[in-house]
């Protein structure tokens, strides 16, 4: 676990005797105990997603109200996302610091012994805090030391993780507009002080959805990515009328990046190896298998891990130590990632899209450039007009715990890799 500079350089000064403390005895001359000043209750905290927003997108001049904020602020050359470069693992590694094998949600479609199995439209799988509670989310810590949250939106929200949810959530429906959802937003920041929140998360997903159904290199995206910024033009004159916009951290990005797959680019499993000899747990850019009882499971490992045309495969066991993944129970034990522009599909599972398949996905390779993610900070806490190198998105939690001054919970992010974002006196 990093710890916080603030609170290390605090140490150090006591040791010279110049940091405040509670005093337990009179002092010399009098009886009364020292004076501790109040502590100043953070500026607000706003995390936005702008789901399969890839970093490069914004070179395409179709966000002009997101780019003036970036100008205004800080703008990283991209963010990395964690390896699945997947939807839910990476929206709570952002909000946990945790590696997706580190917090248990290792995939969007995923199985455990116990809890049988997740998916995204798993409504009962995606509310039960235990799939979600071997990470801790900073809506909880913000909880334990008096900061409220709200969330519209985020995966894992939706849980009772730890015994807590965010203290305002919703549910998710994509029926909801982006105007609709910074409604939500602006609604929470006019409450009362004590009922307002500190931390607020915001979602959105229309350039998600229009990178899958069409592709990232269409006029959807760019219509998608016109929608979004257009949301942002709203936000941005909401702040300005209750003037926050000066006053409140901001933290807009994505979760992955998103690659173009044509419809004929599809690895067939059950043409490589006989299916009912394994338990197929995913298909999609990165398939999982279990071992199906009663099958000799080394003959699939060993005919799979061959290599193989558009797709690489491991034993869990033999995952690259760069993608941090495969210790985890929740991984399947076999595992085969699909190269960038391919999918990995049966011929039953092809014949049940009835043609209507994904001509864009993420899940790749985190490495992979069509993966890199968008970053742009705003707020009286970050430097204006700063560019910074791309880094990983599990630092965004130790940043953000620093901001809202709270102590982290265990983490793999580097607070010192990020801290370089903000204004000296901020950091």
């Amino acid at each position: 676990m990093k710890i916080p500079f603030r609170l290390l350089l605090c140490s150090l000064i006591a040791l010279s005797a110049g940091c405040a403390t509670p005093s337990t005895s009179p002092s010399s001359g009098s009886s009364a105990p020292t004076a501790v000043a109040a502590k100043p209750a953070p500026a607000p905290l706003l995390l936005i997603s702008i789901d399969g927003f890839r970093a490069d997108y914004l070179e395409r001049g179709l966000s002009p109200n997101l780019t003036l904020l970036a100008k205004d602020g800080v703008r990283a050359a991209s963010m990395q996302p964690s390896f699945p470069s997947l939807t839910f693992p990476n929206h709570y590694t952002i909000v946990t610091g945790l590696r997706p094998d580190h917090h248990g949600i290792v995939n969007n479609t995923m199985m455990d012994p116990e809890l049988g199995k997740f998916s995204l439209s798993n409504r009962d799988a995606v509310g039960n805090g235990r799939w979600w509670d071997e990470g801790t989310p900073l809506w909880e810590t913000a909880s334990k030391h008096g900061l409220k949250s709200g969330t519209m939106f985020w995966p894992g929200s939706e849980a009772d993780i730890h015994g807590r949810h965010p203290d305002y959530w919703r549910t998710y429906d994509g029926n909801i507009t982006p105007e609709q959802r910074v409604d939500q937003v602006l609604s929470w920041l006019d409450m009362p002080a004590g009922e307002r929140p500190t931390f607020i998360t915001l979602y959105f997903d229309d350039v998600d959805h229009a990178g899958h159904t069409y592709g990232p290199d269409t006029p959807q995206v760019d219509d998608a990515l016109r929608k979004t910024d257009a949301a942002f033009a709203y936000l941005v004159e909401g702040l300005k009328k209750r003037g926050l916009l000066d006053r409140i951290n901001i933290i807009i990005l994505a979760d992955h990046g998103m690659a173009s797959v044509p419809a004929k680019n599809s690895v067939l499993l059950d043409k490589v190896i006989p299916l009912h000899r394994a338990e197929v747990v995913s298909l999609g850019v990165l398939a999982g298998l279990n071992p199906t009882p009663g099958h000799d499971f080394s003959k699939i490992e060993a005919q799979l891990e061959k290599p193989q045309k558009h797709m690489t495969c491991w034993d869990k066991s033999r995952v690259p130590a760069r993608l941090a993944y495969g210790s985890n129970p929740r991984v399947p034990q076999l595992l085969c990632l699909a190269d960038v522009g391919w999918r990995i599909a049966t011929t039953d599972s092809l014949a049940k899209k009835k043609g209507k398949l994904s001509l864009g996905e993420h899940g790749y390779d985190n490495e992979a450039p069509q993966m890199q993610a968008l970053f742009v900070a705003h707020g009286p806490a970050f430097r204006q007009g700063a560019a910074v190198p791309a880094f990983p998105n599990v630092d965004v939690y130790p940043l953000m715990t620093h901001l809202l001054d709270l102590p982290p919970a265990a983490n793999d992010g580097d607070y010192q890799a990020v801290k370089e974002m903000l204004k000296p006196e901020a950091q």
